[in-house]
């Protein structure tokens, strides 16, 4: 038979180690990740970065060692602890730093010094002078060099920041400049202050409304099982008033037009009137496509319907589920905050050059240049990788869920059994499917980074082709998405390496291509409606609370921080929905293909689903016998009815 010569499904039999290179290879960048950070410490990045550094390439706060041909170098600066710029409010946007002289002094200016005069006065009294290294402060005055060696003054009152001993002016207006090229559209201040100001008000009622949005979320996951028949219809219903209403209006535009046009013969007019016979044609024929499709679709509805069902009952056994992208956001911000630090630190790593002021710049010299570029490669792949060992966990306690006949066998928490198999024997798998993400995730970068470069560029035919390119890398990237999903999936049910799992999941999927078009589309739509559902409860919730700040520019922005927040907990609670939504179908889709209900062969599956596999088959009895699409898709049901 043709189960003979296909290998078959065995559900969670045997463990195996999969992919070992793969999990070598990444074990291998990894020590590459730490070796970069080991380098950039190693050569005094962090405590460049820590303690900063003047122009003329010395440490603050400790000795250090002459760089050849710059005066000023190898200083004895173990009293001289804060970096002060002279100019601090002269930032170069272009390249992200202050363009100003930077020396090591021993303490801040904490109050105001307006001339030449109290800068010198600052200097006997505290000790601290603001003025290069070869001046004396009783020269403050009368050397002619003061000018340009000391601080542009009035020298505005300034405190150190904590941890990095940089002196920053306390009044923050110096920055204005800075700030107006980042928000360009808040031109006036006073408007910023305001909103600002607004959300500070208002702080207690945004934290409410995000605890909200938390709450709600957490309840739809328990009763979208419930409401999920009723959001389909609702949906259906949408869908079939809009294509009408749409197609309705263009006619009566057209009709209206054709009455008025029939007055005045101009070509304007005759134009207008084609194009609205176009869009009403069109409108009409798209109308009837999806009333057709809707027909067709018709029966995988329900299937969508009890997969959403069943996905309800496995968040209710597995509870902790709900936690899972804690866990993983979590897990991101940690390794985010490191990639962020060693980033920092690689901007001060490399060998004092001297630069054309005559000034000390440090800069990467020979192959250690493109220690960046792995280190953005990290990122990606680094990060793919925690999001897909998030899925691997998910698919491996549904699988397990789905495949123990009695539910009380389950183990005592399925999602740390999950965890366990998935660091025991599948990280080579999850770093590999990572791995294939990346690699058509960074061409995309690339792509988006030369297409904001060519914004000025008037060459339209260019662009045009990068964004087609960059689109189609973006399709692809969402297609292997969800394959790698489906292979993690068959990983976990056959402990089968990468390849094997995804051809093995594509064949299903291929054999079921309309069901899962069905769950994908009207699935989605009905998580996207969740989605909206939160957030338009919490954006309520939200202006009823806020309603008695009467000031509308004040509470706009509460608002929608409170609405941003409420779609991105959605988003994550949904996502996980989704997850296990896809990862029941393809358990599904295995499940009628090997079993056919008979003995020996009995199904896995919940009795929602059973329900609905009985009712295909009567409806395809009736039907005579598998005919159509519908028999070709169910044939190993039809295998059992034939004793």
């Amino acid at each position: 038979s043709h189960k003979s010569s296909k290998r078959e499904w065995k559900p969670l039999e045997d463990h195996s180690c999969t992919d070992v290179p793969w999990l070598l290879l990444f074990i291998l960048f990894c020590i590459g990740m730490g070796f970069i950070c080991g380098f950039s410490i190693a050569t005094g990045a962090a405590a460049r970065l820590l303690s900063g550094y003047d122009s003329y390439g010395n440490i603050c706060g400790q000795k250090n060692v002459k760089v050849e041909g710059i005066s000023n170098s190898g200083l004895d600066l173990t009293h001289k602890k804060y970096v002060f710029f002279l100019d601090p409010c002269n930032i170069d946007l272009v390249h992200q730093r202050i363009k100003s002289l930077a020396l090591c002094v021993s303490a801040c200016p904490r109050k105001e010094l307006k001339t030449l005069a109290d800068i010198q006065k600052f200097a006997e009294t505290n000790g601290s002078s603001l003025c290069s290294y070869e001046l004396q402060p009783s020269e403050y005055t009368t050397d002619p060099r003061a000018a340009k060696l000391c601080p542009k003054y009035p020298v505005p009152e300034s405190a150190p920041i904590p941890f990095f001993h940089r002196c920053a002016p306390v009044n923050i207006s110096c920055y204005a400049k800075f700030a107006e090229a980042l928000i360009t559209f808040v031109s006036d201040s006073s408007v910023l202050h305001r909103l600002i100001s607004g959300v500070m008000t208002s702080k207690e009622i945004i934290m409410g409304l995000c605890l909200l949005s938390l709450v709600l979320s957490m309840i739809l996951m328990v009763i979208i099982r419930y409401i999920s028949r009723v959001l389909v219809w609702i949906l259906t219903i949408l869908v079939i008033l809009g294509s009408l209403g749409g197609t309705g209006v263009l006619w009566w535009l057209y009709a209206k037009q054709r009455i008025s046009a029939s007055a005045v013969e101009t070509q304007i007019a005759k134009d207008n009137l084609q194009a609205l016979l176009i869009y009403a044609i069109s409108a009409t024929v798209f109308t009837v496509i999806l009333f057709l499709i809707m027909l067709i679709m018709r029966k995988r509805v329900a299937l969508t319907i009890a997969l959403f069902h069943v996905a309800g009952k496995v968040f209710i056994h597995l509870p902790l589920l709900v936690f899972q992208p804690f866990w993983t956001f979590f897990v991101l911000i940690l390794f985010w905050t490191y990639w962020i630090t060693v980033l920092l630190f690689l901007g001060t790593t490399g060998s004092p050059v001297p630069n054309e002021e005559g000034f000390v710049e440090f800069r990467m010299v020979g192959p250690l240049k493109y220690m960046w570029w792995y280190h953005v490669v990290g990122l990606i792949w680094i990060s793919e990788f925690i999001l897909a060992c998030q899925q691997m966990t998910v698919a491996g306690a549904v699988v397990t869920y789905y495949f123990t006949r009695e539910k009380r066998n389950l183990p005592f928490t399925p999602i740390l059994a999950s965890v366990n198999r998935l660091v025991c024997y599948h990280l080579g798998t999850v770093a590999k499917g990572s791995f294939i993400i990346t690699l058509v995730k960074i061409p995309r970068m690339i792509l988006m980074y030369i297409h904001t470069q060519l914004k000025g560029k008037e060459n339209a035919c260019a662009r045009c082709m990068l964004k087609a390119c960059i689109c189609c890398l973006w399709c692809l990237e969402k297609c292997l998405t969800y394959l790698n999903q489906n292979a993690y999936t068959a990983t976990a049910i056959n402990s089968t390496n990468f390849c094997t799992s995804a051809k093995d999941a594509f064949v299903i999927l291929v054999e079921n291509a309309l069901r899962v078009a069905a769950i994908n589309t009207v699935g989605d739509f009905m998580l996207f409606l969740g989605k909206v559902l939160i957030v338009c409860s919490t954006g309520l919730a939200g202006i009823m609370l806020l309603n008695y700040q009467r000031d509308y520019t004040i509470w706009v922005l509460p608002l929608i921080i409170v609405c941003l927040f409420a779609f991105l907990v959605a988003h994550c609670f949904l996502s996980i929905y989704e997850m296990v939504v896809d990862v029941l179908f393809l358990c599904f889709a295995i499940d009628t293909k090997y079993n056919d209900g008979s003995p020996g062969k009995e199904f896995y599956m919940d009795k929602v689903l059973m329900e609905f596999v009985e009712n295909s088959r009567k409806s395809m009895k009736e039907a005579g016998r598998g005919g159509g699409a519908e028999g070709r898709e169910l044939k190993p049901m039809v295998g059992a009815d034939e004793e």
